[in-house]
C-alpha cells in the first residue's frame, strides 16, 4: 500500500503489524488439511491527511463474499438490534421503500416485510442470500456500485432510506461504493450505516476486529470524509454497544444542506481527545496489543501444564485473527463450537482448530471455555451458563484476560 485509497494521500503511517494470516472466513474441510494455505500480510495504517485506518486490499470482495460461511440470524442479539432499529425507522421515518446492501440473510428486512414495508436486499453471497429469500425477504445477489445502484433505482424506484450495517468497512472502493449509496437514495432520503468505531477499538485493544475483509476503520471524522466523496453529507451519529463499540452514521443527500446534529461535534471532540486525529493516539496501540497476546498465551500454557482443558466458543472472523496472531492450535485449544452448522466438521483457517457443534462442551466438560466474539458477552454468558454446573469457567480474552 502506497497511497490512501480515500484521499490518495501518500501520507500513511503502520500502526500494528499481525504478521500474515489466510482471510478469516476461509474454513477448512478435512480432505483440505494436508494442502498448504496463502497467507497474506496484516498491517494496519493510518492516513494523517484524513485519518482512514486502512489495510492493503489483498484479496478482493469477490473472494470472500461469493460463498460466505456468516449468517447475522445465528445471533439472537443481533436479530433482536435489527428489530428495534426496524421499529424506530419505520416510526419516524415512514419510509414506503427500503433498501439494505450487503442485508446477509435477511436478519433486518423480515421486520419490514412484517410490517408490510416495500423492501430489497442487495448481497452478494449467493448461499446467505438464498436464505433470505427463502424466508419471504427479496434479495438481489450482486455487489454495491454506482452501475447496480442505477439498475435498482430504474426497476424499483429511489430507496427513501438505504441501510448499510457492517459493511463500509468491507470495501475497498470507498467512493465507488459510496456514490452507489447515493444513486440508490431519494433526493429526500436517509441512509445509515453501522460500523465499528476506531475509538473503541484503540482503546479496548479489540486488535482482533482487524482482518482482511476489513479493509478499512473509521472515526466519525473519517467518516463524514468518505460519506462527503459520494455526494453525501453526515447529520447524526449514535454510539452503540455492538460489536465492542460502533458508530450509526446517519447520511443525507449533500444538496439538501442539512445541518449535523451536536452529537456529530460530541463524538468528533471525544475522538481528538483521544488523539485520533494526530498521531499521538496510535503510537501505543502495537505494545498493547502485544500484551494481549502475552496474556492469553500465558493462560493457555499454565492451564496445558496443569493438566486443563480449554475449549472455545464461536468461530467468528475475529477469532481466528487472535488464533492466529497468537500462534494458538489444537494442543493449546482442542476445538471450539459454533451454532452455524455450516461450519461444522471444519476447521479454522491457520490455525486449523476444529469446529463443533455447541452440544460438545456439554458432553466434554472442559475446565475453560475461551470464548472467541467477546462482543457478544452478555448473551454467551446468559447461553454458557450450565457450564458452572461441573466448575467450569469462562476467559474472555478482549480488552483484557479475564476469567469469570
Amino acid at each position: 500500500m502506497t497511497t490512501c485509497r480515500l484521499c490518495g494521500s501518500a501520507s500513511l503511517v503502520g500502526v500494528v503489524d499481525l504478521g500474515a494470516t489466510p482471510p478469516c472466513e476461509r474454513f477448512l474441510a478435512a480432505e483440505q488439511l494436508d494442502e498448504p494455505e496463502t497467507t497474506y500480510p496484516l498491517h494496519l495504517r493510518v492516513c494523517t491527511d484524513c485519518w482512514l485506518a486502512q489495510i492493503p486490499a489483498l484479496i478482493t470482495p469477490q473472494d470472500t463474499f461469493t460463498e460466505y460461511a456468516y449468517y447475522s440470524s445465528y445471533s439472537t442479539s443481533w436479530v433482536e438490534h435489527a428489530r428495534r432499529f426496524v421499529a424506530d425507522a419505520a416510526g419516524r421515518l415512514r419510509p414506503r421503500f427500503v433498501v439494505e446492501v450487503a442485508s446477509n440473510d435477511g436478519y433486518l428486512l423480515r421486520h419490514v416485510v412484517e410490517r408490510g414495508i416495500r423492501c430489497l436486499g442487495i448481497e452478494p453471497s449467493v448461499n446467505v442470500g438464498q436464505a433470505a429469500r427463502d424466508n419471504g425477504v427479496p434479495t438481489l445477489t450482486a455487489f454495491l456500485g454506482p452501475e447496480t445502484a442505477a439498475a435498482v433505482r430504474a426497476e424499483h424506484g429511489p430507496a427513501d432510506l438505504v441501510v448499510a450495517n457492517n459493511v463500509y468497512a468491507h470495501i475497498p472502493d470507498v467512493v465507488g461504493f459510496t456514490r452507489g449509496l447515493r444513486a440508490l437514495l431519494d433526493d429526500e432520503g436517509w441512509v445509515s450505516i453501522e460500523v465499528q468505531h476506531l475509538l473503541t477499538l484503540m482503546e479496548l485493544n479489540q486488535y482482533d476486529t482487524i482482518y482482511h475483509e476489513h479493509f478499512q476503520y473509521y472515526t466519525v471524522a473519517s467518516a463524514e470524509r468518505a460519506l462527503a466523496s459520494g455526494g453525501l453529507s453526515l447529520v447524526d451519529v449514535e454510539l452503540l454497544p455492538t460489536h465492542g463499540g460502533s458508530i450509526r452514521l446517519w447520511a443525507r443527500p449533500s444538496e439538501l444542506g442539512a445541518e449535523p446534529s451536536p452529537r456529530v461535534a460530541e463524538v468528533l471532540a471525544a475522538e481528538k481527545a483521544a488523539g485520533l486525529h494526530e498521531l499521538s493516539g496510535y503510537a501505543q496501540f502495537a505494545e498493547r496489543v502485544a500484551r494481549v497476546r502475552r496474556e492469553l498465551l500465558s493462560f493457555l500454557l499454565d492451564a496445558a501444564a496443569q493438566g486443563r482443558t480449554v475449549v472455545g466458543y464461536g468461530a467468528p472472523g475475529k477469532g481466528n485473527t487472535l488464533l492466529n496472531h497468537c500462534g494458538i492450535r489444537p494442543d493449546l485449544l482442542r476445538y471450539t463450537v459454533d451454532r452455524n452448522p455450516y461450519k461444522h466438521g471444519r476447521f479454522t483457517p491457520g490455525a486449523r482448530i476444529p469446529v463443533l457443534p455447541p452440544e460438545q462442551i456439554a458432553a466434554d466438560r472442559p475446565d475453560y471455555v475461551l470464548v472467541l466474539p467477546w462482543n457478544l458477552r452478555e448473551e454467551l454468558t446468559a447461553q454458557l451458563s450450565y457450564v458452572r454446573e461441573w466448575g467450569g469457567r469462562l476467559v474472555f480474552p478482549i480488552p483484557r484476560l479475564e476469567i469469570v
